[in-house]
């Protein structure tokens, strides 16, 4: 597929990019306080701790989040979806399915190849249709078979240490600035500005990387099941606003949505539009049909629903 292979080249780029992008700035801050020998401790640190995969079990991670394991008695239809899907993806074992009874339309993975997980909330199993459901666990999947939770892992502690070198370098300063008030020593600007932007452009890079890998993951999925319309009705369905009842009554007109650049996730028209570019491209797979699949005896009676944390974070 000429589309396919184009998107996926570009985001395959990208990724290496920002990586080397993230690698860069955390180098940069290293050589501006240690010289070379800190600059290569640091990489090597990076690169030994990404080797060790500190990757939460998904046992664990699944716990956190109140999610319970699904069995086979309990949701046959599904557990064959799953294994069906990590059979065409080449996956040495199908991830574990998780139920997690919130009424939030969600889905997420942890682990990697060898030892995954896979959570569905209620509120995704009570509004998406199968052929829709099907599309959002394949794209869940690719993203084991892309490894992108290490990948972000990586990111994650490239990040933290770029935040705890620049923090260490602006106590250096505060440290030296009687003598650069005195003029005994001086200090070029750049570093001084590098030391305080540092852990922001490398928070922005994170969150590019973030975006660029949903992309993969969305077209991986569309590859996967041969049904590029299935995940983006999905995501239409995802993107349906989900304001509150004061805020639909004070304040009816659309939010004005998060610039593009603070988004973990791309703007869902222009995922929709390289799905659909994909969906021209080829004739949908026929999948199996399980037009009257219920899973009503899966739904809590009572999902709990997001919570206002003193953070200011709903979860």
């Amino acid at each position: 597929m000429p589309d396919y292979l184009h998107h996926k080249t570009r985001n395959t780029l990208q990724s290496a990019i920002m990586i080397a992008a993230m690698a860069g700035i955390c180098g940069s801050i290293a050589w501006l306080l240690g010289g070379l020998p800190l600059a290569i401790y640091t990489m090597a640190l990076i690169l030994f701790i990404y080797r060790l995969n500190p990757v939460a079990s998904p046992e664990l991670a699944m716990r956190l989040f109140r999610a319970r394991p699904l069995s086979a008695h309990e949701a046959p239809m599904l557990i064959d979806l799953v294994q069906d899907l990590a059979l065409r993806a080449g996956l040495e074992s199908p991830p574990k399915l998780y139920y997690l009874p919130s009424d939030v339309m969600n889905a997420f993975t942890t682990g990697n190849r060898k030892a995954s997980a896979i959570a569905v909330s209620d509120g995704l199993l009570r509004r998406l249709e199968w052929r829709e459901l099907r599309g959002v666990v394949a794209h869940e999947m690719m993203h084991i078979v892309n490894q992108d939770t290490r990948l972000m892992a990586f990111a994650d502690l490239a990040g933290r240490l770029t935040g705890f070198l620049s923090i260490t370098g602006q106590l250096l300063l505060l440290i030296n600035l009687p003598l650069m008030i005195l003029g005994q020593t001086t200090i070029p600007w750049l570093p001084i500005l590098l030391l305080i932007s540092a852990p922001s452009l490398s928070a922005l890079v994170q969150l590019a990387l973030s975006r660029t890998r949903e992309y993969d993951a969305d077209l991986g999925a569309a590859e996967l099941t041969g049904d590029p319309l299935g995940l983006a009705s999905a995501l239409n369905k995802l993107e349906a606003p989900k304001h509150g009842l004061l805020e639909r009554l004070f304040h009816p007109g659309p939010r004005i949505p998060d610039p593009s650049v603070l988004r973990t996730h791309p703007p869902t028209n222009e995922r929709v539009g390289r799905l659909l570019e994909m969906a021209r491209s080829q004739p949908p797979e026929a999948g199996p049909d399980f037009s009257g699949f219920d899973l009503s005896h899966l739904l809590a009676n009572r999902p709990y629903r997001p919570r206002w944390h003193r953070n200011g974070m709903w979860y």
